[in-house]
């Protein structure tokens, strides 16, 4: 199953029709048995993370609506029975990020750059997914300071685990399709969850202890003030319209 992100007009800022859309992507391939997910996307960057065009509409309550949707979709993606492949292109911000670091596979194409901004309007997401990946150290690091990681510094700490080329995207998505297939489907399954139970101990446990954070921090009152004021002054540097 090959799934792309297509809102290039607003960077594929995640809304809450592409969320939804995503999550049903996500069942839909558990329910046929699916041997691998791709996630990729149009237009120049990744995802450039919470859609933020209609905050003006927003209450601190649908804010919180939106963002346990969005966990919900990465956990789903995170404890899929199949592996999941992420290409990211240009700028993966917040959730975009998030969801570049819920997939089990993870290349960039050059050019790459994450940001996790959302302890700039006191929002906890994705936190432990990076920590697992990068170190506690890093991941602590990466957030509180607010540092825009590049594609170097990705391919070092593991966020990445490699850098094609754009002109090798087709050839290097056949040669991990071809991979997927070669066991039966039973095999296949049976072996990725195995060492998917070996890459993270954390489980269902975890996941919860992820949302509650998540509901925890989102539920402080002012979100829609916070987010607007961040937005405010991060958009000479991340435009959230920015295609």
């Amino acid at each position: 199953m090959r799934l792309r992100l297509n809102r290039p007009e607003v960077g594929n800022a995640l809304n809450p029709g592409l969320i939804a859309a995503l999550t049903r992507e996500v069942e839909e391939a558990r329910r046929s048995c699916a041997r691998l997910m791709i996630v990729e996307s149009s237009g120049r960057n990744f995802c450039t993370g919470f859609d933020l065009s209609r905050l003006q509409e927003e209450t601190d309550d649908t804010l919180l609506a939106r963002f346990v949707r969005i966990e919900y979709c990465l956990q789903a993606i995170k404890n899929a029975p199949f592996p999941t492949l992420a290409i990211a292109r240009g700028r993966a911000i917040g959730a975009g990020a998030d969801l570049f670091c819920a997939c089990a596979i993870r290349w960039i194409l050059p050019g790459s750059s994450f940001v996790f901004p959302g302890a700039n309007f006191g929002l906890v997401l994705g936190t432990s997914r990076l920590a697992e990946i990068v170190g506690a150290a890093t991941a602590a690091e990466w957030i509180m300071g607010g540092a825009t990681v590049d594609a170097q510094s990705a391919l070092e700490s593991g966020l990445a685990m490699k850098q094609i080329g754009y002109e090798d995207i087709e050839r290097a998505v056949s040669s991990e399709t071809a991979r997927a297939c070669r066991l039966d489907s039973s095999t296949h399954q049976s072996i990725w969850m195995a060492a998917a139970s070996a890459r993270s101990v954390r489980g269902e446990t975890g996941d919860g202890f992820d949302m509650l954070r998540l509901i925890a921090s989102a539920s402080q009152v002012g979100l829609k003030e916070r987010i607007a004021s961040y937005r405010t002054a991060s958009q000479s540097i991340w435009p959230v319209t920015s295609p």
